[in-house]
């Protein structure tokens, strides 16, 4: 890889699913405040919503990955509702 290229920030980062827990660690140049300990290190972390090893399409599974109880707030407004 060529000297000089990248930016300063671009570091080791942590990138964590919240739906399932998984992480990986990775280089990025995202800001974040946040740090975790990961194989015995301490690395900033970047919190993701939904990763290739949640995803429906990449899994092959398909499960509703609710974070903010939307289908339920939805359900309660509009679904019992008789024509």
């Amino acid at each position: 890889m060529k000297k000089g290229i990248h930016p300063e920030s671009y570091r080791p980062v942590v990138f964590k699913d919240m739906s399932n827990g998984d992480m990986f660690l990775s280089r990025s140049t995202h800001g974040t405040k946040d740090t975790i300990e990961f194989e015995g290190e301490t690395y900033p972390l970047v919190k993701l919503e939904i990763s290739g090893s949640s995803h429906p399409f990449y899994t092959g599974k398909t499960n509703l990955i609710d974070t903010a109880g939307r289908v339920d707030k939805f359900m309660t407004r509009y679904g019992n509702r008789k024509k």
